[in-house]
């Protein structure tokens, strides 16, 4: 091994963030410090050798930089500002850090209801004006389970108050008994309340007494001999367990910690969170990365990515499988009160070793999935004589939206499996009316374009699409100069076949090279045309499910007009097609509309006309 070919002659012992480069000045690495001189020399190795201790800064990095900050929470921030900006490859970024799921209870309602939301700083436990948060939840799954399970014991609505404010009669989960029908004043306000405020005591984890109370009731049935009856209590009483039980894992205290679990192979790492709150477990979560630091520093790094700039709550407690580095440096950052714990027995080793075994399960099961996916790269590339292994596919799909507007979508696999942080979505901005060649050439472009900025290109292009939608991407790719971008069209073709004497019709699946008329067809059951269709699918997927969001907001444009109903509104829409119709008639046009008239037209066009098009 060689000396580095950076220096830290001159590095004050100040506090600051330094910044290791390679030779054309790309960013390889952004970290903190106390004291800069002391911790780059910590990267060399011991012994003073002067060797380093981490393989990537031997490698890659011919420069440090450094930024002297007045204190070390002017250097917390400026290094995330500084992580977001450069996105260096060797910092640990949780790209599912941006929002938790949660459950909102708005008691400015007359009859509230639980909603699902997203909060980007999660108060479990503290109300924020009227209303009251409950959560963070690990996934929607698991989060709609609790809402179906709290149903069937405190039977609250879960209709939006367009429907609650024009039902004539209850809905069938009154009639299951999952819903108490304030519609229709099967309850009044004061017998709602009740039930709202057993739902907040259930979510809280209070409920001793109202499973003491379905016991007694399920007892009371049975010696009665109404069995039907007293199974309907079991059912409630079970799933009032599921609702506060979690996920199995149940602390003795109610202190509020995440037990953080590690796992690793090479540059390969997985770190499990659980997340405590009031003695129930809240959040299950893996967060997956590359990095050649060593454990300590990583987990010093990831602990910095969880809690630091206020991107969630900080527990009183943080259970680690190890030291972290530079631990008096995190403790003062997470702030006062925080014990930072590595655990050697009972209860705490017990949760610690739940979070680890979770990490390597995960671990193990990811590692798995990367083999398969390289090895079905590898036939990819074979079977499509392409020069380069294309471990990175991005795969475009167009979406129409009434019949003005056009979205878009991409999606990313790499080494055979979805990527999310590569996704994107695009609103075609430069074609007039549903040209979906010129939508394709325009999204291509727009996405090649900011990959050559970003020095972030794929391998292999897919185009949901033949011969004719290729074309448009690889016109498109030649614009932007990304030529080292292969790109293919898959489309499907019909077939007859005969199966026990009987024609039936089946779909092939064609993929279109460059510069060949004859499509390369794919075997029915070949894992190549598995993957393709896995990622064609996702890509239709995600477009539809962008598609349906812009279509609720032209919607919500008539929503919000004064005097415009859900009738009117209909009535609207199926004179003239869209919203971007509305927005053109004329006000005589308009008036001439069942129920609108004149004073309404006019309110209409000039709502419609002030308003920014989405």
């Amino acid at each position: 091994m060689t000396e580095p070919r950076w220096s830290i002659d001159g590095v004050p012992r100040r506090p600051g963030v330094y910044i290791f480069r390679t030779g054309a000045g790309r960013v390889l690495y952004v970290g903190k410090a106390r004291d800069l001189r002391a911790r780059l020399s910590s990267y060399r190795r011991p012994g003073g050798d002067g060797r380093l201790s981490i393989r990537f800064l031997e490698r890659d990095a011919t420069d440090v930089e450094t930024i002297v900050t007045r204190t070390e929470a002017e250097a917390l921030l400026l290094e995330d500002a500084l992580i977001k900006q450069h996105k260096p490859p060797h910092n640990v970024r949780l790209k599912d850090d941006k929002s938790f799921l949660m459950l909102r209870l708005d008691r400015d309602e007359r009859f509230p209801r639980l909603k699902l939301v997203r909060a980007h700083s999660p108060r479990v436990d503290k109300p924020s004006g009227r209303s009251r948060f409950f959560g963070p939840y690990a996934s929607s799954k698991a989060l709609r389970r609790t809402l179906s399970d709290l149903h069937r014991v405190v039977p609250l609505r879960d209709c939006p108050d367009s429907v609650l404010n024009n039902r004539s009669r209850p809905c069938l989960k009154f009639q299951l008994g999952l819903c108490s029908a304030p519609c229709v004043d099967e309850i009044d306000e004061e017998g709602y309340a009740g039930l709202v405020e057993r739902a907040v005591r259930i979510l809280s984890g209070d409920t001793a007494e109202l499973q003491r109370d379905l016991e007694r009731r399920m007892d009371e049935a049975s010696e009665r001999q109404e069995y039907e009856r007293a199974g309907a209590w079991r059912d409630r009483l079970e799933a009032l367990r599921r609702t506060v039980e979690g996920q199995g894992v149940r602390p003795k205290d109610r202190i509020d910690r995440d037990v953080l679990g590690l796992a690793r192979v090479g540059d390969e790492a997985v770190v499990h969170r659980l997340a405590f709150r009031e003695g129930r477990l809240s959040e299950s979560r893996s967060h997956r990365f590359r990095s050649e630091l060593s454990d300590e520093e990583l987990l010093h790094n990831v602990l910095t990515a969880l809690y630091a700039a206020g991107r969630r709550t900080v527990p009183q407690e943080i259970l680690l499988p190890f030291e972290a580095a530079d631990g008096q440096l995190l403790s003062e950052t997470l702030g006062q009160g925080v014990r930072l714990i590595v655990p050697g027995s009972g209860e705490r080793r017990r949760m610690q070793g739940i979070a680890g075994e979770n990490a390597r399960t995960n671990l193990t099961k990811l590692m798995r999935e990367e083999e398969t996916g390289a090895s079905l790269v590898q036939e990819v590339q074979r079977l499509l004589d392409l020069p380069d292994l294309p471990e990175v596919i991005d795969c475009f799909d167009i979406s129409n939206l009434q019949d003005s507007n056009v979205v878009a979508s991409r999606v990313r696999f790499r080494r055979g499996i979805s990527d999310r942080s590569g996704y994107r979505r695009f609103k075609v901005r430069d074609v007039d009316g549903q040209d979906d060649f010129a939508s394709m050439r325009e999204v291509v472009r727009r996405s090649l374009r900011r990959g050559v900025d970003e020095d972030d290109l794929p391998d292999l292009i897919v185009i949901d699409g033949g011969k004719a939608q290729l074309d448009s991407a690889l016109e498109a790719r030649d614009e932007t100069g990304a030529w080292e971008v292969q790109c293919v069209g898959l489309a499907k073709a019909r077939a007859e076949r005969r199966v026990k004497g009987k024609q039936k019709e089946a779909s092939q699946e064609r993929v279109y090279l460059p510069g060949l008329e004859a499509p390369v067809e794919l075997g029915q059951h070949t894992a190549v045309r598995h993957l393709f269709e896995r990622i064609r699918d996702e890509a239709h997927r995600f477009a539809i499910t962008y598609h349906r969001k812009e279509r609720g907001k032209l919607k919500s444009q008539l929503d919000s007009i004064p005097g415009v109903g859900d009738a009117k509104r209909k009535a609207l829409l199926r004179q003239f097609g869209s919203v971007a119709g509305v927005k053109q008639a004329s006000v005589e046009q308009l008036a001439a509309v069942s129920g609108i008239g004149e004073h309404l037209a006019r309110v209409v066009v000039e709502h419609l006309r002030s308003e920014k098009s989405p």
